[in-house]
């Protein structure tokens, strides 16, 4: 079991290594960009990246805003329940985040789609209608990269395939997204 642990731990920071510091750096940029401008930001994923946007939102939405004094306007689309499952009954699953851009995306505003796979088909085509719609995409996926690589404006990809080495990075970035504004609050003043 030592040894295990052991390589899990090795594996896990080569994974967080993989994490291009430059590409998140300008996603920060984007970030602090859409506040700014007063932009709604959207972020969303499946299974444990759904976790993750929602981890994320709380983070940014209170901890980040906090310490600014201003508000970041951020909303996980994995959130409502009822409405995921109106939208799955009634359509398909792959149109749970699609169909909640058309009732909230306007150009300018920011998505932030989270995936290991990169191809999951309801993230996928979320990110197609919101580039399509002149919304800022911005993908954070595992190292087969998908679809999800080609659509979004701004991807970083995790150097890894295994779902919690990839998770766990995901939520390095999103947390280096949220303490770049808490621990520097005058460089996020707008």
């Amino acid at each position: 079991m030592n040894r295990w642990i052991t390589d899990f731990i090795t594996a896990q920071k080569a994974a967080l290594d993989s994490v291009p510091a430059k590409a998140v750096a300008e996603i920060i940029e984007t970030f602090r960009k859409a506040l700014a401008e007063d932009r709604q930001i959207f972020v969303f994923g499946n299974g444990g990246s759904a976790a993750n946007a929602s981890h994320f939102v709380t983070d940014l939405g209170k901890g980040s805003s906090d310490k600014l004094g201003h508000r970041f306007r951020v909303i996980s689309l994995n959130d409502n329940v009822s409405w995921m499952t109106a939208l799955g009954n009634d359509y398909s699953y792959d149109e749970v985040f699609s169909r909640q851009l058309i009732n909230y995306g306007r150009p300018g505003d920011l998505v932030l789609a989270l995936s290991v796979s990169g191809n999951s088909p309801n993230v996928v085509k979320a990110l197609e209608w919101a580039a399509a719609n002149h919304l800022h995409t911005i993908a954070l996926v595992g190292a087969k990269r998908g679809r999800m690589a080609e659509i979004a404006h701004q991807c970083i990809v995790i150097d890894s395939t295994h779902y919690g080495r990839v998770e766990d990075a995901q939520m390095g970035i999103c947390h280096m997204i949220c303490y770049a504004f808490m621990e520097n609050p005058k460089w996020g003043q707008i």
